[in-house]
């Protein structure tokens, strides 16, 4: 018996030896700070500290923004999902790496096999890695073979729903539903995330850690209970601003980017009489997911942890309410695009408002680097540490934002430019117009602005990698081609739910 244990010490004990440059290739530092990402799922900048809309109410994200740096002008690298992830987690653009749609998930994309990701740098370098909720999009980083996270909470999920859908949508999709029904905050998937995150703080770490918490809301279904949604009163809730004919200047190629999709057109939403009530469950949603955030916000600041955790606050894209005609993603424009990014603690100038524009591209070295790690070859962001320290340093960099092959919106401070797959473009000054409604790139006097724009439309540009599928756009510039979701899109097509 005793042979037997001391053969098995030996071999754990060897079994260490092997797996330590793998999970603990430097020594841990006790000293260094730990960190707390909170990431929102289609969380677009309807933010108290960002002005998206003058109703809504997020005094606990308002008062984190107090507490750090807030970035005015931050924007996804992709506007969807799965795509935006994969971008931050491993500090490659899509057009980098070639993934666009849903699907595949970061390991199964071809040449992201051994890609070291933004957890597992942290992990390497001796952090205890917690998750729960919706960090990658799927079911990727929640098994231990992912060798990602050395503990996992409970999954994203909208927690209770109705029993019948609330919303009778065209596509008929089960995600697409919003409003109101009889249920309790404490039946909500965010409720039950947040209350992980509360035990993980009140919880004693042996090391420093790395805990990501990733809300689900507000992510259609939109489901709220009453309390939330009669905080924004139909009669003086206020709809966001629109033109009958925005599109009127816009590329056909445009529509090509949101072609078919679950989320319906603000056409159905004006006819249906559903516009007020998405919007009041989104403004809703948002409201409670702040709350958790305020329950984790208050734990942590009650914790033994208070003054050496990093928190970061990030959502991986924007969400239309009826600008530009669509609700949803997938567009290249602002309301797409722009999402809350927060940085707070240690190293992080309080109180601050950042306007230059910034990347969720930035957030791996920047975290890196706030850390005191060594930077890993091959990432494409660049760190936020100048603009934590000093708001008005400007940055030598525009915010690029891909959305399926060849098609890229160039972000600066005062610019938004948009090229197409098809060579079609867009220009909007954003201090004269930001809503976007007046098409510049056809005036000649812009020739000099698109110029400096255009030259930062990413060099490499991957066609999608193997298995893509979900919401892919393809193109082809000999025959001027265009393919939504394997069927080919005719000039004369009718664009659906608008034309037809």
């Amino acid at each position: 018996m005793d042979h037997c244990v001391s053969r098995t010490s030996l071999i754990a004990s060897l079994m260490t030896v092997m797996l330590s440059p793998i999970f603990a290739a430097e020594p841990v530092d006790r000293e260094r700070p730990n960190v707390l990402m909170i990431a929102i799922d289609d969380q677009n900048d309807w933010i108290g500290c960002l002005g998206g809309h003058p109703q809504s109410r997020t005094p606990n994200i308002d008062r984190l923004a107090k507490r750090g740096t807030v970035f005015l002008n931050a924007h996804c690298q992709s506007p969807l999902c799965n795509p935006s992830r994969v971008s931050l987690l491993t500090g490659r653009r899509p057009s980098s790496i070639g993934v666009y749609g849903l699907s595949p998930a970061l390991r199964d994309a071809e040449g992201l096999e051994e890609v070291l990701t933004l957890p597992q740098h942290l992990r390497q370098s001796g952090y205890k890695n917690l998750m729960a909720g919706k960090i990658y999009h799927g079911g990727y980083g929640r098994r231990p073979a992912d060798n990602e996270f050395d503990g996992v909470g409970p999954p994203a999920d909208v927690g209770a729903r109705p029993k019948s859908p609330l919303v009778v949508t065209p596509s008929g999709h089960p995600l697409v539903d919003w409003g109101t029904f009889p249920h309790n905050d404490e039946d909500k998937g965010d409720y039950k995330l947040a209350s992980w995150a509360v035990d993980q703080l009140r919880t004693t770490h042996d090391r420093p850690f790395f805990m990501s918490v990733g809300f689900f809301l507000p992510h259609v279904p939109c489901y709220v209970t009453r309390n939330w949604y009669d905080m924004f009163p139909a009669e003086s809730l206020q709809l966001p601003a629109v033109l009958d004919d925005d599109r009127a200047d816009t590329p056909r190629f445009s529509w090509y980017l949101h072609w078919e999709l679950p989320e319906p057109r603000l056409k159905f939403l004006k006819q249906s009489e559903q516009w007020t009530n998405l919007v009041r469950s989104y403004l809703a949603s948002t409201a409670f997911v702040d709350a958790q955030i305020g329950r984790i916000m208050d734990t942590l600041e009650a914790s033994p942890y208070a003054d050496n955790t990093i928190i970061v606050l990030w959502s991986d894209h924007g969400w239309h309410l009826g600008e530009k005609g669509i609700t949803g993603k997938n567009s290249l424009w602002d309301r797409g695009t722009r999402v809350p990014l927060i940085f707070a603690g240690p190293g992080v100038t309080p109180d601050s408002r950042c306007a230059e524009p910034a990347e969720l591209l930035d957030i791996y070295p920047t975290l890196s680097e706030l850390c005191h790690l060594e930077q890993p070859e091959g990432l494409e962001g660049h760190s936020l540490l100048p603009q934590l320290k000093d708001s008005s340093i400007a940055r030598d960099w525009p915010a690029i934002t891909t959305h399926n092959h060849d098609n890229h919106g160039i972000r600066s401070r005062d610019w938004r430019y948009i090229r197409y797959a098809d060579g079609s473009e867009e220009l909007y000054n954003m201090v004269e117009d930001p809503n976007e409604w007046t098409n510049l790139a056809s005036r000649p006097e812009h020739a000099q602005i698109i110029a400096e724009h255009r030259q930062w439309i990413p060099k490499v540009n991957r066609k999608p990698v193997p298995g893509s599928r979900d919401r892919i756009l393809l193109y082809d510039s000999a025959t001027g081609q265009a393919n939504w979701e394997g069927k080919d899109i005719l000039p004369n097509s009718p664009i659906p739910e608008i034309e037809d």
